[in-house]
């Protein structure tokens, strides 16, 4: 082979779409290794919301002293009575609540470790700290306790994790299957049927395995079943649009959206809580930030607390369905559009 044969195939190989694809790899890459570990190697808690029961001057000088504790963990809040604040821990307004005993040296914490365990530990360590500098106990209660199948509380993320990359992985395979963008409207419809087809059998199927079938969450199959398709669903709409929007390179933006911003900040393996403040903030707003948040209040709190969640996801899918519409339309107005008249 001449050195002239072989630049040849170089070029021919290495063309400047394949270039920028694959700097756009390296970028995901990079981005993926800094938002994980950006998001997760130094955990700590934020104002997690928290309860104090007690008589009224006890409350205030125990909310005093538990707001002054280094690097503000917790955003404490004189609550009634224990009922009281076992209620506000059910319906996900509280994180946790310490109830003080007038009577004797030893309090009580209530905890929900089914909204994240790791939560409930730094609050039990960090309550038993700062009992211990006032000379005295605390005894855990666990009021919405985690299922023992439910290692770390962590199989309603990787349930939405899996949810999320059925959706985009589906959503890509349709569309690139016939081309890079949606060559009419009739064919995005086409597409989004498609996809809300996989989304209902990709819904049961997850609801079905980390219930029945491994015993790994408990709260109703048919619910998860809905929260699942519907996840399912967004993620795969919003994919649909990115890549009807920008082409292939869409794909690399919707992953870059649910796997790279959207999966460290959500809430998974640490609570928003314990997530540094853009992560924390971003997390919500994103599918698997809601997912995860709508699949723990499906799972252990009876769907407290998840509207806004599902709000959220209802959005993404509505936004998704309606730009991959808007964006196939657009795009069949130009292909029918005549061509400009050469000039003699």
């Amino acid at each position: 082979m001449t050195q002239t044969t072989f630049r040849r195939e170089v070029r021919d190989a290495v063309t400047p779409r394949a270039t920028l694809l694959v700097v756009g790899v390296v970028a995901l890459q990079l981005l993926f290794i800094a938002s994980y570990v950006g998001a997760l190697h130094h955990p700590r808690p934020r104002d997690v919301p928290f309860g104090v029961v007690a008589p009224e001057a006890v409350a205030r000088q125990t909310v005093t002293r538990l707001e002054r504790l280094p690097g503000s963990p917790l955003d404490p809040r004189a609550v009634a009575d224990e009922e009281t604040a076992r209620e506000q821990i059910a319906h996900r307004d509280l994180d946790g609540a310490l109830v003080v005993n007038p009577a004797g040296p030893t309090d009580t914490l209530l905890v929900a470790s089914g909204g994240g365990t790791a939560l409930a530990r730094t609050l039990e360590s960090l309550t038993t700290a700062a009992e211990k500098a006032e000379r005295r106990t605390v005894r855990t209660v666990d009021v919405v306790p985690a299922s023992p199948g439910d290692f770390n509380g962590l199989s309603s993320f990787y349930l939405v994790v899996g949810w999320c990359v059925g959706g985009y992985l589906c959503a890509s395979i349709l569309a690139i299957s016939t081309g890079a963008r949606p060559a009419n409207p009739r064919r995005a419809a086409i597409r989004l049927a498609a996809m809300a087809l996989v989304s209902v059998v990709g819904g049961l199927g997850g609801a079905l395995i980390v219930g029945p079938v491994l015993d790994a969450l408990p709260g109703s199959v048919a619910a998860l079943w809905g929260l699942g398709a519907l996840i399912t669903f967004a993620v795969g709409a919003a994919t649909l649009a990115l890549q009807g929007l920008f082409g292939i390179v869409g794909i690399g933006l919707a992953i870059l959206l649910v796997v790279i911003a959207g999966n460290p900040s959500a809430g998974g393996a640490f609570p928003l809580p314990m997530l540094p403040p853009f992560w924390a903030a971003i997390g919500p707003a994103l599918p698997p930030g809601a997912g995860t948040w709508a699949a723990r209040s499906t799972a252990y709190f009876q769907g407290n607390g998840a509207t806004g969640a599902l709000l959220i996801l209802a959005a993404w899918a509505a936004v998704g369905v309606a730009v991959t519409l808007a964006a196939a339309r657009l795009r069949e107005r130009r292909e029918e559009e005549p061509l400009p008249a050469r000039a003699p």
